[in-house]
């Protein structure tokens, strides 16, 4: 199983896509990027604001590495391992949040469970493309602005809620735990004979 992990899934890749989305937050993170507005004009985020993304793609780049023919045969349930990997990234990700700010592994939970949601409706390029259209759109139309002059977030702009804010983290994880129900096996199609 080691090797199949390894050689075939390449479980290896996240953890090279944690270090770097720490060695980018370190290095790069505070800087300002212009991010075009859905209604007009741009707005500026900062990089460390995208690094998910980084693990988001090696996540489902692992995901879509399979062998359909011994997957489905293997005694042990290869999803259910997969379930087991994607969570740990999660957790690593968590552990370098005390590093990089814990913003990033609470964006990281809303926009896998975007992306597993949306892998099993459709594909891995459309998740990902998914989660990278829900932080442009949280980045544009997501920010409002209160009577004292400082930005807050839509309700519905998890990504842009302070990353103490408890209500958020409860919507992260409920939405990570939907992802996770939405990414496990498959129940068997049942065939009708007529």
């Amino acid at each position: 199983m080691k090797l199949y992990f390894s050689v075939v899934r390449r479980w290896w890749a996240v953890p090279a896509a944690l270090v770097l989305l720490t060695l980018v937050c370190w290095v790069l993170g505070g800087t300002e990027v212009p991010v075009p507005g859905f209604l007009g004009g741009m707005v500026s985020m900062r990089i460390q604001y995208f690094t998910p993304l980084l693990v988001i793609g090696a996540v489902l780049y692992c995901l879509d590495r399979r062998l359909n023919a011994p997957e489905s045969t293997a005694v042990v349930r290869v999803k259910r391992w997969d379930l087991a990997a994607v969570t740990t990234a999660v957790a690593l990700c968590h552990l370098l949040g005390l590093i990089v700010g814990m913003d990033i592994p609470r964006n990281l939970m809303v926009l896998l469970a975007v992306a597993l949601i949306v892998r099993r409706l459709g594909n891995e390029a459309a998740a990902g493309a998914a989660c990278l259209l829900l932080l442009l759109a949280s980045a544009s139309l997501g920010r409002v602005y209160q009577p004292s002059g400082q930005p807050t977030g839509q309700w519905w702009a998890l990504t842009l809620y302070p990353s103490e804010n408890l209500s958020a983290w409860t919507a992260a994880a409920v939405l990570f735990g939907l992802g996770l129900l939405a990414s496990g096996p498959r129940l068997p199609a049942t065939r009708s004979f007529r």
